[in-house]
């Protein structure tokens, strides 16, 4: 194993980090269970199979001692010499509700002294299921990555196969005077897009209609609660009004946010949160295996809307000129500029910009990929899925979605303290769903 220098957007998470707002992504597996002793084997398994997943023995350190000179103030990924993956694999007690033990596990930042990961095996006092929770720190993986690393922990199972980037050339002291003209083309290019993005951030902060409820001091403390839709009800909604399954998710967390909102009795008059939605620009045959590379859309949910369809018409509208225009313009792709901040700016400069979140969304709805086909730990299969993201400063609330196995999957992590009655939350998604449905005749 050699060492591997954090992308820029990597080093942005990895020192934006605080201990009230750690930077970990997370996943929480709900098992089957052939026997009450399932967890305690699957624990044994994860342990013994992690030893052998070299991006499991990666702990991350600052490159000034490690030869990178030209990237002063980074860091970069280094084998752990002293890997114990019985530091990472961790057996609970039975617990009568996973998401209580999964919240309480989420706001715990992980140890940077360490491989940045950890997997915790939760028994089900049932005996007839059990669940893991795995988090891995976004400047170690984001969705795709971790999905590869759990993998190689889980029973095997035939993933794409990803050709590795080549090799790049080392870097030149002085630059290649032939390649001047395109690189100040390029650079032109860049600044460009860079005001173009500062200024959509701006009009963005403009008229904002959002509700305190999505704003909080951080307390450190987390809570999560998870949400299955049926993948066909979404189908039947999507092919009545036209659109993407994902336009129908957004919305499906518009209306639960004004049923929500009305219910806690904040209200939802004039409520149009700002949403940020990440879109990969990882181009899987050339982008490094290992590096974020994220933009995104920002856009405005349309939580003040009563009908369910004009939410829906609203949500779709906005996706499409969204992705008319690219995921490299607009206020959404603000994370793409951390390509252009020198590694000591983003030393120096990663606590402002984590408290800066709250400026330029209000809430984070993110998709996470699933394979397909059924996954497997000992033989047991994974019944359900529920994807956790980081909680931004100054934000009360994240969600994520996975599709998995003909099941939508919401995965929500709030601010304990902020958001006590996330169950109503939850509870709105199933009931949105159920609107939409009857709304469009099904």
């Amino acid at each position: 194993m050699t060492s591997d220098l954090l992308a820029p957007l990597d080093l942005a998470f990895w020192n934006m980090e605080t201990a009230e707002h750690p930077m970990h992504l997370g996943a929480l597996g709900v098992f089957a269970a052939h026997s009450p002793t399932a967890g305690a084997h699957a624990a044994d398994l994860l342990a013994g199979r992690a030893a052998a997943v070299p991006g499991l023995r990666m702990r991350i350190r600052d490159v000034w001692p490690l030869g990178f000179p030209y990237a002063f103030g980074g860091a970069a990924r280094v084998p752990d010499p002293d890997f114990d993956p019985l530091r990472h694999v961790l057996l609970h007690a039975p617990t009568a509700d996973f998401h209580t033990e999964a919240g309480r596990l989420m706001q715990r930042p992980l140890d940077r002294e360490r491989p940045p990961w950890e997997a915790h095996v939760l028994p089900g006092e049932d005996g007839v299921s059990f669940a893991v929770l795995f988090k891995f720190h976004h400047a170690l993986a984001d969705g795709l990555r971790a999905l590869t690393l759990a993998a190689a922990v889980l029973d095997p199972v035939d993933l794409p196969v990803r050709k590795p980037r080549p090799a790049e050339p080392a870097k030149a002291l002085l630059p290649d005077v032939r390649k001047l003209p395109g690189r100040v083309r390029s650079a032109v290019s860049d600044l460009g897009r860079a005001l173009d993005i500062g200024a959509s951030v701006a009009l963005s902060c403009v008229g904002v209609c959002s509700s305190a409820a999505l704003v909080s001091e951080p307390s450190g403390t987390r809570r999560t609660a998870g949400v299955v839709v049926d993948l066909d009800d979404v189908h039947r909604v999507r092919k009545s009004r036209g659109g993407t399954v994902n336009d129908v998710l957004i919305a499906v967390v518009a209306g639960a946010l004004r049923r929500w909102l009305d219910e806690r009795g904040d209200g939802s008059a004039g409520v149009a949160p700002r949403a940020l939605i990440p879109v990969s620009k990882r181009r899987p045959r050339t982008a490094h295996p290992q590096g974020n590379r994220l933009s995104g859309y920002l856009m405005r949910l349309p939580v003040d809307d009563p009908d369910p369809l004009g939410r829906l018409d609203t949500v779709r509208t906005a996706m499409d000129r969204k992705k008319d225009a690219g995921p490299n313009r607009g206020a959404g792709a603000v994370a793409l500029l951390a390509d252009h901040v020198p590694a000591l700016g983003h030393r120096l400069g990663g606590p402002l910009a984590g408290q800066g979140a709250k400026l330029w969304f209000d809430i984070l709805v993110t998709s996470v990929p699933l394979p397909g086909i059924g996954l497997k730990l000992g033989g047991n299969l994974v019944t359900e899925v529920y994807p956790f993201a980081p909680l931004a400063r100054g934000q009360s609330l994240a969600v994520a979605i996975s599709t998995y196995r003909g099941q939508v999957h919401y995965g929500l992590v709030a601010d304990a303290e902020a958001v006590p009655d996330l169950d109503v939350l939850a509870r709105a998604l199933s009931e949105e769903v159920k609107e939409l449905l009857a709304a469009c005749g099904s």
